[in-house]
């Protein structure tokens, strides 16, 4: 196995875990697994009432990061400005890009996917997965925009709601 360099995440530090969002780290701990010591990152998912454990060296390999920049999340609420660009594809097609970009854990195609699946009161109904890859999106953008914001998620989600309905206006 080789050593990789240990990426410096420190306790009370918001992350960005691809696959579920932001999350804080409580604590760094030793645990013995299949006989093996390993070091791992004890990161708290407070809305999903989860905790994931991720040794300290596959931190990186997975896809963990810090918080987005203020500048990468301008340019995030930019994006959400643009049109929406939606692909003559077959849905079920999109619907797997649409989850990788969510899954990627990068803002900007986080981003991109809650701006082309966004619907105004005036167009049509979104199907049950559509809202779904929707809601999912939306909840991971507003999550990171509140914690590089420093505010609350609903003070988020506002700033966000906002920049879609100025976008249709």
């Amino acid at each position: 196995m080789t050593k990789t360099k240990k990426p410096d995440f420190r306790p009370n530090e918001f992350v960005v875990y691809p696959a579920h969002g932001v999350g804080r780290i409580i604590s760094i701990e030793e645990q013995e697994i299949a006989g093996l010591r390993l070091e791992l990152f004890v990161i708290s998912f407070e809305k999903d009432k989860m905790t994931l454990r991720v040794p300290t060296h596959k931190a990186t390999e997975v896809g963990m990061r810090q918080l987005s920049t203020p500048d990468i999340v301008s340019k995030a609420l930019d994006t959400l400005k643009g049109k929406a660009r939606v692909k003559r594809a077959m849905w079920s097609r999109r619907a797997q890009e649409y989850e990788q970009k969510i899954n990627s854990g990068d803002l900007l195609s986080i981003a991109e996917v809650v701006r082309d699946l966004h619907r105004t009161d005036d167009q049509r109904e979104q199907s049950y997965s559509e809202r779904q890859l929707y809601e999912a999106a939306l909840e991971r953008l507003t999550r990171e925009v509140a914690a590089v914001s420093g505010v609350d998620e609903a003070g988020a989600q506002k700033k966000v709601g906002e920049v879609l309905v100025g976008r249709a206006a």
